[in-house]
């Protein structure tokens, strides 16, 4: 797929998370997608396969929040097999803490697939809001 396409198919799953599903994103992925969580904190590291994605990083942030999470896109730049999407996203925790986080996620696309997800955002927010991730 070209930039441009690799581009309007983040743009659509970005609009999509923007209401709060994260389906399309999911749908996307490659089933060897690595998704890998920058910073140094217990989130911190790469996440190995869809089902790890789902299971190991998507499963116990979703646990956290009290609400839908949403993730509203403001920036898309593409070149060749990279798309770099800035986004922020907003929730509730469940203990009354707001994480309305600001992300750059880098991605790469192979074959209309997301194969590679660099993530990189407040990790001090993380810290103060989120619980310890245990692996």
């Amino acid at each position: 797929m070209s930039a441009a396409e690799n581009k309007e198919l983040l743009r659509t799953a970005f609009d999509a998370w923007a209401t709060g599903d994260i389906r399309p994103l999911v749908a996307a992925m490659a089933d060897d997608v690595t998704w890998t969580v920058g910073g140094h904190n217990s989130w911190s590291g790469s996440f190995a396969g869809k089902d790890s994605v789902r299971r190991d990083l998507l499963g116990p942030l979703g646990e956290q929040f009290d609400g839908v999470y949403t993730s509203t896109a403001s920036r898309f730049v593409a070149e060749d097999d990279v798309v770099v999407v800035e986004t922020r996203g907003s929730v509730a925790t469940k203990t009354g803490q707001r994480y309305d986080n600001q992300y750059c996620f880098v991605f790469r696309l192979e074959g209309g697939r997301i194969r590679e997800i660099t993530e990189y955002m407040d990790t001090q927010l993380v810290a103060e809001v989120l619980p310890e991730l245990a692996r």
